[in-house]
């Protein structure tokens, strides 16, 4: 079965930057790499619900994004190292929470919508505090 791992997360000050990688892994017979995946970022902040982020589609032609980060955050994927980023820049003590990855195989059209993917790591902690 496919697994997701994040890695990236840390210790921020406000304005400054983190890149987040997510890394696939064992994907299923039918479809052998990252590019048959529209790849999702969310996170949870602390006594809040998750929200999609960002998320790019599986040709990686259309990407989408949160409002509070567009201009901020850029989400990008290389298929050939099975690994999907998201830079985030200018970091703002509310981008505070734990970041995740997801896969989806069939997802159309709300790529922000939690309720689209199938796979899912098991986050990683941003914090932006000064």
């Amino acid at each position: 079965q496919l697994q997701l791992v994040e890695s990236g997360g840390g210790l921020v000050q406000p304005g400054g930057s983190l890149r987040l990688s997510c890394a696939a892994s064992g994907f299923a017979k039918n479809y052998p790499t990252m590019n048959y995946y529209t790849i999702g970022w969310f996170r949870q902040a602390p006594g809040k619900e998750r929200e999609g982020v960002s998320c790019i589609s599986a040709s990686g032609s259309s990407t989408k994004f949160l409002d509070s980060v567009k201009g901020r955050f850029t989400i990008s994927r290389d298929d050939a190292k099975n690994t999907v980023y998201l830079q985030m820049s200018s970091l703002k003590p509310e981008d505070t929470g734990v970041y995740y990855c997801a896969a989806g195989r069939w997802v159309l059209g709300l790529c922000l919508d939690d309720r689209e993917y199938e796979r899912w790591g098991r986050g990683t902690q941003v914090t932006v505090s000064s």
